[in-house]
């Protein structure tokens, strides 16, 4: 796909990050009753609703979906598929129902298995993070989406914190992630660490004020997709816990592994340490 095309749906997806966030607002300031799936996770009436309307401008892409709010094509089918859009309408429920505000919308293009576009959009900050294999990494506020002019680029981070920041979620620290903490202590030194719901501990690593972000929790591929596009388009990476493979999408099994996520600098770094 041509550098213009990737353009084209960026834009697309764009409007629908922002027409979603506008539901999931009214959502959020009017009032609502969370139910749980048969796994035990929440979903409340935002999700369903900016389900909805991410799938109402996706679908004029002619790109199949996979999102989590909606029935999942089966493995048979999607294996065919060379590209397709990987969605969270809304990721961080617990968060959006704690109402703390740490609640994304994420939408990553996949080709041959690989995330190329990544968007994660805060609803509350009326702000969108991006980057892929053809889009220059950016935050842009809502009302700049089709003025790129107002696009504030990123550009890759050649030095980390000192000290090193760590971006985890709001769990308590246990097992294998306090074991990766006291190996990177090892090896940089006592660390400070930010803990924030969601996808959009993307925006710390970003935009610099986070340098490294392990997850030995259960994610789905929705979660880290879009988020790995982007990291990747600032030179930095999304690695197998174990393997230190970079993840890839559109499994069997939509469950991802434990993994790491560096910027530039802690990357490089760690690549110099071996």
């Amino acid at each position: 796909m041509e550098q213009h095309e990737h353009y084209d749906l960026l834009h697309l997806a764009l409007k629908a990050v922002v027409a979603a966030s506008s539901e999931i607002l009214t959502v959020y300031e009017s009032g609502f009753s969370p139910r749980y799936k048969t796994d035990g996770s929440p979903v409340t009436q935002a999700d369903l609703a900016s389900n909805t309307v991410i799938e109402a401008y996706l679908k004029m892409t002619s790109i199949p979906l996979l999102t989590e709010e909606s029935v999942h094509a089966s493995y048979e089918e999607r294996q065919h598929w060379n590209q397709l859009w990987c969605i969270d309408p809304l990721d961080g429920t617990k968060e959006f129902i704690k109402r703390n505000d740490e609640f994304a919308i994420n939408i990553a293009l996949i080709e041959g298995k690989q995330a190329v576009m990544g968007i994660i959009a805060s609803p509350v900050e009326g702000k969108i993070l991006i980057g892929g294999k053809h889009i220059p990494p950016a935050v842009i506020a809502f009302e700049h989406i089709d003025q790129q002019e107002n696009w504030q680029l990123l550009e890759r981070r050649e030095i980390s914190n000192s000290p090193l920041i760590i971006a985890s979620s709001r769990t308590p620290h246990s097992g294998p992630t306090l074991q990766f903490i006291e190996s990177i202590t090892t090896q940089f030194g006592e660390c400070a660490f930010i803990r924030k719901g969601s996808a959009l501990k993307f925006f710390d690593l970003a935009l610099g004020t986070a340098d490294i972000y392990p997850r030995f929790a259960p994610t789905m591929e929705w979660d880290i997709a879009a988020g790995q596009a982007i990291m990747e388009a600032l030179g930095g990476s999304v690695l197998h816990a174990v393997s230190g493979e970079s993840l890839y999408y559109n499994k069997a099994n939509l469950l991802n592994p434990h993994f790491v996520v560096k910027n530039h600098a802690v990357h490089q770094q760690l690549l110099k340490n071996g």
